[in-house]
């Protein structure tokens, strides 16, 4: 591992791309602390930490954990990429439902329309967020330095609206000239800054005695932990591969054909983006029905339903698993349509040895739906790992996070992707890869 590490810094092209990788992190980083004109920092520091106890530190906590601490901070950065995973959500559904625009897709240059179509809905998804955030600084006594209400309320989101675009531009940089897929990188950076506040705040409810949690608690969660980072590797990197064999033809005086290989199928087809999905969507109205429970002459319904969706709350929970079922077939669907993939075998004059030409699309459908159900109850099982913690272990929010949801299936999805990248250019420079033996599998965020 020592001589790999040191071979990355030797390829230039490798050594730029980790490079570049590092210093669009660095800015992100520094945009996170930088607060929004027009808000007094110390007083939004002043509410935050009277405000995070156990009682009511949720939602102000779940929304900190995937931007690295910009929300609570009220920084430019605070919306982060959650709006354009929100609308990216949207447009798949409204490519599906409409079928003007599942032409435009299919079209040549379709996906850079829809791509375009992404960006501009996730400015008005930031104009929503904002002007909910915008409430919450409302309530918050001290906190605006500017006295008309308007004149801070556009200069609040346009703050917000350019930072979250500025961040997407980020990833996307990252993409075309850094490693890894830019947008989740994004997500990691702002998990992995959380890191040692979590632990911090660990270590000092240990070390008070209170008993929640214990020493011998929190070191049987850790080798809790170990065995889940076990289970998500394997379950990332598992594939079920359905076997194909061409027949030969022969086209003109050339013969095509007459070779078998295989379609591979992941143990979880949908990977990461159902766990993605469902917070997203929920991260929408959680957003804005939190902030206008925080504002004066709150109606006592928009109290009762803030409390219900409390991140933590049980409701939460089962909306959160309910939608990461429903995404995991709905994703799979759209990206591995078995319709298109059964015609796409017969027109290339391929079959699937034992099955019927007739029965290929069936057969298919019935692997992807024993694969989709184990995989995604899966991802519903580490996505309420956190809310067992909290309740039941007395863990700070911000640690459990850590140990299970999203945030533990980013790490190591990222952490694979990036390493597979970092493979592949240190083989195809004549350098050995990051591990002697075996071969790291990737999956795309």
């Amino acid at each position: 591992m020592a001589g790999a590490i040191v071979n990355m810094f030797k390829v230039k092209e490798l050594r730029d791309r980790l490079f570049f990788t590092l210093i669009i992190l660095a800015v992100y980083r520094l945009g996170c602390v930088i607060t929004i004109p027009g808000i007094d920092a110390n007083v939004v520091f002043q509410y935050f930490q009277e405000r995070m106890t156990a009682q009511n530190n949720s939602f102000a906590s779940y929304m900190d954990f995937f931007v690295g601490g910009a929300f609570s901070k009220f920084s430019i950065f605070m919306l982060g990429v959650m709006p354009y995973i929100s609308m990216q959500i949207i447009m798949q559904l409204a490519v599906i439902i409409f079928p003007s625009l599942k032409r435009i897709s299919q079209e040549d240059g379709g996906q850079r329309k829809i791509a375009s179509y992404i960006r501009i809905g996730t400015i008005f998804v930031c104009i929503v967020q904002a002007l909910g955030m915008t409430v919450w600084a409302d309530s918050i006594t001290g906190c605006q330095l500017i006295e008309n209400k308007y004149l801070f309320k556009a200069l609040f989101i346009l703050s917000t609206c350019t930072g979250s675009m500025i961040t997407i531009w980020f990833g996307d940089q990252i993409t075309a000239r850094g490693i890894g897929n830019g947008i989740s990188v994004m997500i990691f950076a702002g998990i992995v800054a959380r890191l040692p506040s979590a632990i911090s705040e660990l270590y000092q409810k240990v070390s008070a005695g209170n008993g929640d949690p214990t020493l011998i608690a929190v070191v049987i969660v850790f080798i809790i932990l170990l065995a889940l980072i076990v289970l998500v590797i394997f379950e990332e990197s598992g594939q079920r591969k359905i076997p194909v064999h061409y027949a030969k033809r022969v086209v003109g005086r050339k013969m095509y054909g007459g070779q078998s290989t295989y379609i591979p199928f992941k143990i979880n087809p949908s990977s990461v983006i159902p766990l993605i999905f469902a917070n997203a969507l929920l991260g929408l109205p959680l957003t804005l029905i939190q902030t206008f429970a925080e504002g004066a002459n709150t109606k006592p319904w928009v109290v009762t339903l803030s409390n219900v969706l409390n991140p933590n709350g049980i409701w939460y929970t089962i909306l959160q698993v309910i939608l990461i079922i429903f995404f995991a077939y709905f994703y799979t669907q759209v990206t591995l349509n078995p319709t298109e993939i059964a015609r796409n075998i017969r027109e290339n004059g391929g079959s699937i040895p034992g099955v019927r030409t007739d029965k290929t699309e069936e057969y298919l459908t019935k692997i992807l739906n024993r694969l989709i159900l184990p995989g995604s109850l899966f991802l519903a099982f580490i996505a309420v790992v956190p809310t067992i913690l909290i309740r039941f272990a007395g863990f700070p929010q911000e640690i459990a996070m850590l140990m299970g949801g999203t945030s533990l299936i980013i790490l190591i999805g990222v952490d694979l992707d990036t390493m597979s990248q970092v493979e592949a250019l240190l083989k195809m420079h004549h350098h050995e890869g990051l591990t002697k033996k075996g071969k790291i599998r990737s999956r795309s965020l």
